[in-house]
């Protein structure tokens, strides 16, 4: 059989987005392969068509979504070729590296062999299945914050969990609960997958829906997802969820959003606002 490999060219800022609208049409997962030399800045993101009588209406697919995303922030059109068949997913597991978050936080794919240290937690994941592979700063921000935040015996709500990195952090750092909820029903796959790879599939709870399935509250609220969709969901309670003595973390806004997120929040009632940010991306973490 032949392939279609589907390339796009993005700054590490980037990849998990171009990840997520890629997985929409190619459910088995993307490749991200880290750049080196003068691209040492970059990343290329790659997922493979089998080429059959719908390959011509998928690619159309597949250019028209990543062409909407380019106009939120613009990155180089995709490129497209035709390829003998192979183990094409051999050499882009070579460039996925295992990566340190924090001061205990490791992140590893699960084909990597790593022996950590006394004090670390290896979290296990398989990049490309859904968004949240660590690789993004929205993501690592999310990290920081859950492990300083973190207490024992907490109960966590993590709203848009995608691969359920946070859901599987916020576990491994001690919570006791935690209720993932994804609106993308393959996200919720992959949550539950992780979880049981991770020994965690007792206390995480992985839901298909939004923010009205959502009942009572918690020490810990999470929503790594953009800022217009945090907007919408302040608008419709996510602070009610909050107990009175927790705190939200919110994460997936650009530094020029924050401010319209900060007035919401404060709007709200939750006017002790903590911000943290990392290149062009900005967390909230904001307290009653």
């Amino acid at each position: 059989m032949e392939w279609m490999e589907i390339t796009v060219t993005v700054d590490p800022e980037l990849a998990e987005a171009v990840s997520e609208v890629l997985c929409r049409y190619i459910p088995q997962g993307v490749a991200i392969e880290l750049g080196d030399g003068e691209e040492a800045e970059t990343v290329a993101v790659r997922a493979y068509l089998a080429v059959d009588e719908e390959v011509e209406t998928r690619r159309q697919a597949i250019a028209e979504a990543l062409w909407h995303l380019s106009q939120i922030r613009y990155f180089p059109e995709p490129t497209f070729r035709i390829i003998a068949d192979q183990d094409w997913t051999a050499g882009f597991k070579e460039t996925i590296p295992v990566l340190h978050i924090g001061q205990r936080l490791v992140i590893r794919p699960s084909w990597r062999e790593y022996l950590p240290q006394e004090h670390e937690i290896v979290i296990e994941l398989d990049p490309g299945i859904a968004f949240g592979t660590g690789l993004h700063p929205t993501t690592q921000l999310c990290l920081l914050a859950l492990e300083e935040l973190i207490q024992p015996g907490q109960r966590v709500l993590d709203m848009g969990t995608g691969t359920g990195i946070l859901a599987i952090a916020a576990a491994r750092l001690g919570a006791s609960e935690i209720v993932a909820v994804d609106n993308d029903p393959n996200a919720v796959v992959a949550t539950r997958h992780n979880a049981r790879n991770n020994q965690v599939e007792g206390r995480i709870r992985a839901l298909h829906g939004s923010l009205a399935e959502t009942s009572g509250s918690y020490d810990l609220v999470l929503a790594n997802i953009l800022a217009p969709v945090l907007l919408a969901m302040i608008a419709d309670g996510l602070t009610n969820r909050v107990k009175r003595t927790g705190a939200l973390v919110l994460s997936g806004i650009l530094e020029e959003q924050a401010q319209e997120v900060r007035a919401a929040l404060a709007r709200a009632g939750m006017t002790r606002i903590e911000q943290r940010q990392s290149g062009d991306w900005v967390s909230l973490i904001a307290r009653w």
